[in-house]
């Protein structure tokens, strides 16, 4: 994005001032596209690399990109993300020809070598993967917010023209989520790698609507994002969780139609880039504003290439999963690309560049043999074959050019991989790059995986053997591992529990660790299901809640035997109700504690379970038998 002083939408006058500049720079856009001042030739390539900064013993996010920023001072090529526990590495662009892939491969190698070699003296790592296991929602509180003032004022107008009480992440797939969140720092929870694809003026819409055509296709083979605080959702939830962090509308009694500010779009692009630009200026405010460095008007008049600072600005706010984007080339006339934002980071970075490899070869092969897709192929079909991808990955249905139906494999396999062979030939890539970028893809749709079914599986017999928080570590440490050794995700083993080693649960957190999938009564139960519900379930513990789910009490097995050890005694006493011998006010703890302090507080008060409440509200528990299980894990590693 441009540089230069940012202030917000609160600064009425410098708003006003900035929405002129923003009318000024599409008017300019537009005298550029009608005089030809474009670049067309040569066509190049580039590429954003996120990653998520770990530490190198719990393999949780480390909040400490600014630390390694000021510790690598002379890397241009890195820069912050929105969370403190995410990087960025911006790559060269490169003539789209003979070796520009392997080129950037050895790029991206290079760049995480020098990372890492920071990152190791800070105890640290870095992991690339759509979303990491071991994020935590309290890991996307503010004091992780990056603190740089775009991102600051970025987060502010969000808040500020929320709609609802609150942001709200709701998805469902194998398990299902639903959470609210202070603000949409959830977002942060997304890394992706970022393709850019330079496309010529006159040929933009017929570019960008190939581009739309192929985001289903592309994301099946490519999805890596299937696990969020512990839940398997979608292949690449990604999707759907970058969309709900930053949607500030909410429900009304009426069906006014509101879109969000992360989508795929509306309808296919007719003319040029202009309508993209116009689109989103007409449907979205400006979130923040610039003080400029250049007036448009000037430069356009003296026949200088201008950096459109404004609508740069407000394109950076908008979150198309296909963007357009303008920029100055090296030759001074300004260019348009097209940025691929749906592919996810990981999960090595060979399996990345074989996606970008299919994609981009996708793009020309497409192009070059079917000028007319959108006469092939529906607007609500191609983003309808987006929206299974996202959820469903590898085994998606699609709907095709005149609507044939393909699984995503035979898709793929039959005609896509063909086509971007096509397309990487025509550019003249080398042919051995062609051969071992696009050999990954065919090997890993032949064996019906990708990142996200290996992770879904992997956890799946994790979880089955251990607790969701030796799972979810157990996972980012093969992850981690694998990464290392960079074979493709197909060659992948699946990790066993004790791969682990060094299993550290002393600095875990509560709400890491607490049961949450709860069983619960109210005040007017009968203790006789009280204790059915203790038999059926194999439970000692019962919170008692009302009817907003506020703990008011709880029940123990040790209460239930006594109330019938008393009730033989005393023949004919009428049914009694769960408030006449609950705990009134039991011991509890919150979500944020530690579970050494847990431990602590269970052993000083002799008590075998904690109800774990925030706000009043109850959100889980932990018992000794939690504890047991942990105790059992570290004794056989032992």
């Amino acid at each position: 994005m441009s540089k230069g002083k940012i202030s917000s939408r609160s600064n009425t006058a410098g708003m006003h001032t900035f929405m002129r500049a923003l009318l000024a720079d599409v008017e300019a856009l537009e005298h550029m596209l009608d005089h030809d001042w474009f670049e067309t030739d040569p066509i190049h390539i580039g590429a954003e690399q996120e990653m998520c900064l770990v530490d190198r013993a719990t393999l949780k996010p480390k909040p400490i990109a600014m630390e390694v920023l000021e510790l690598m001072p002379n890397c241009p090529w890195l820069d912050t993300e929105l969370a403190r526990f995410n990087l960025e590495i911006n790559l060269q662009p490169r003539r789209f020809a003979t070796n520009c892939l392997a080129a950037m491969e050895a790029e991206i190698h290079e760049c995480l070598r020098q990372l890492r070699s920071t990152l190791h003296t800070m105890d640290a790592d870095l992991i690339l993967t759509g979303i990491l296991p071991t994020i935590r929602k309290h890991d996307l509180e503010r004091h992780n917010l990056t603190p740089r003032e775009r991102y600051v004022l970025m987060i502010d107008a969000f808040q500020e023209l929320l709609q609802g009480e609150a942001f709200e992440f709701r998805l469902r797939g194998i398990d299902e989520i639903l959470v609210r969140h202070e603000s949409p720092l959830l977002e942060a929870c997304n890394t992706s790698f970022q393709v850019h694809l330079q496309v010529n003026p006159h040929e933009f819409a017929d570019y960008y609507n190939t581009a739309q055509a192929l985001a289903g296709p592309i994301l099946a083979a490519a999805a890596n994002s299937p696990i969020v605080f512990g839940r398997r959702l979608w292949h690449e939830s990604r999707i759907a969780l970058f969309q709900q962090a930053l949607d500030i509308r909410s429900t009304h009694d009426h069906l006014r139609e509101r879109s969000p500010r992360v989508s795929f779009g509306n309808g296919w692009t007719k003319d040029s880039v202009l309508e993209i630009y116009r689109e989103d200026l007409a449907r979205f405010r400006a979130l923040i504003c610039m003080d400029l460095e250049e007036d448009t008007v000037a430069k356009i008049q003296r026949g200088e290439t201008p950096r459109l600072q404004a609508l740069q600005v407000h394109n950076s706010t908008i979150y198309r999963w296909n963007r357009p984007c303008y920029g100055i080339s090296a030759s001074g006339k300004p260019h348009l690309r097209i940025e691929n934002r749906v592919l996810p980071a990981g999960p090595t970075v060979i399996d990345q560049m074989a996606n970008a490899a299919f994609w981009l070869g996708a793009m020309i092969g497409l192009q070059a043999t079917s000028p007319r897709l959108t006469q092939r192929l529906d607007w609500e079909d191609a983003r309808s074959n987006f929206e299974k991808a996202a959820a469903f990955g590898i085994e998606s249905q699609f709907t095709w050019l005149d609507g044939h139906k393909h699984n995503a494999p035979d898709l793929i396999l039959e005609e896509l991989l063909p086509l971007a062979r096509l397309g990487l030939e025509l550019r003249k890539v080398n042919e051995v790059d062609i051969d071992r970028l696009l050999g990954v893809i065919q090997e890993r749709v032949k064996r019906h995986t990708n990142g996200a079914l290996w992770q879904l599986q992997a956890y799946t017999k994790l979880h089955q053997q251990t607790r969701e928080d030796e799972a979810l570590l157990t996972l980012s440490a093969a992850l981690f591992r694998n990464q290392q050794t960079e074979k493709p995700v197909h060659e992948w083993p699946l990790p066993e529990v004790g791969d682990l080693g060094d299993y550290q649960p002393a600095q875990l957190r509560v709400e890491e660790f607490m049961e949450t999938d709860l069983f619960t009564v109210q005040k007017d139960d009968l203790i006789e299901l009280v204790a059915q519900m203790m038999d059926w379930k194999r439970i000692r513990y019962l919170p008692v809640e009302d009817k907003k789910g506020h703990l008011c009490g709880l029940i123990t097995s040790r209460l239930v035997l006594r109330h019938f050890a008393r009730q033989t005694q005393l023949q004919g006493e009428p049914a009694s109700l769960v408030e006449e011998i609950m705990i009134q006010q039991p011991i509890t703890i919150g979500p944020q504690t530690l579970i050494l302090d847990a431990v602590r507080l269970m052993r000083d008060r002799q008590i075998g379970c904690l109800p774990v409440v925030q706000d009043d509200e109850l959100v889980g528990i932990i018992t000794e038998m939690d504890f047991l299980s942990i105790t059992a894990r570290l004794i056989e590693r032992g």
